[in-house]
């Protein structure tokens, strides 16, 4: 069985909840992006079972395929017209009890960065767009982007856009999820540079690494808010990027670059993918003690 990589992220929704979504997933409207058609066929809705999920594929296909088939009186190949020929799926899983979603990337026709683009458009258009907004928001590796982060002298910039957690937040930011409560934002945008040769003030660093050695691990005070928000933004509600400079390079770090991603069939059983995914979520639920 041929594996594929699935990559992990929060569906963020304004002014969408979980019933509307899902019912756009499982009667998902058509939208024509250039030459291709998109829309998302062989769903599973599983919402209402014990183990609630929806899986599905995003499928890109040509209304007007063409493809080559054998003629077997001239022992030729001829072109033949196929209507809405298949250029490529992706298969997902949507877990409604954590806003979280893994899909596979499929190598030139649905790459990762491609995939939230298209998922979003798709439901964006069951709704004509009308101030309805679904995005989906990637979950970083903790290890692997500190690890960037560590390799830079001094910050020169953080900053990051940030929306409102449903259901789990994680309790380092807690202070700043309750700033974006108190003032009933629907997204907050942070931004902090310095050109002082010390860089920015930051713990960012020795957060992340003392709450992967401890869940239980709690700083003497909050975190500031720029660290706040890259820390927020870095488990799937926003998206941030640090600039810093590395060997006197100028570098850009973003919480996209480090996505958490893991391997499994790319033809998927959909309770197989789903229940592995679950182990993923928990896992980053449970190395950042996150909460309802």
């Amino acid at each position: 069985m041929r594996r594929g990589r699935y990559y992990l992220g929060r569906v963020v929704k304004i002014n969408l909840d979980q019933k509307s979504l899902m019912d756009a997933m499982t009667n998902a409207p058509i939208i024509t992006v250039g030459k291709f058609d998109w829309t998302i066929t062989d769903t599973e809705d599983n919402r209402n079972d014990e183990f609630p999920y929806i899986f599905g594929k995003l499928s890109k296909y040509a209304k007007d395929g063409h493809a080559k088939v054998i003629d077997e009186i001239s022992r030729s190949q001829v072109d033949t017209d196929v209507p809405n020929l298949l250029e490529a799926s992706s298969s997902f899983i949507y877990l409604p009890e954590c806003s979280g979603i893994a899909f596979l990337h499929v190598w030139n026709g649905i790459q990762e960065d491609v995939f939230p683009r298209r998922f979003k458009s798709v439901i964006e258009a069951a709704f004509d767009g009308f101030m309805v907004a679904c995005d989906i928001e990637p979950i970083s590796d903790y290890r692997a982007f500190t690890s960037r982060l560590k390799r830079l002298s001094h910050f020169t910039e953080f900053s990051a856009t940030v929306y409102p957690p449903n259901p789990l937040f994680g309790r380092l930011w807690g202070s700043l999820n309750e700033y974006i409560d108190s003032r009933n934002a629907s997204e907050v945008a942070i931004k902090e540079q310095t050109s002082k040769p010390k860089g920015l003030k930051s713990k960012i660093v020795e957060l992340m690494d003392r709450i992967m050695e401890s869940p239980e691990y709690e700083p003497e005070e909050a975190p500031a808010i720029g660290d706040a928000a890259i820390l927020m933004a870095a488990d799937g509600y926003g998206r941030g990027k640090v600039v810093g400079f590395e060997k006197g390079d100028e570098v850009v770090i973003k919480t996209s670059d480090t996505q958490k991603n893991f391997l499994h069939e790319k033809e998927p059983e959909p309770q197989e993918l789903a229940v592995k995914t679950k182990s993923h979520f928990d896992k980053v639920s449970k190395e950042r003690d996150m909460k309802h």
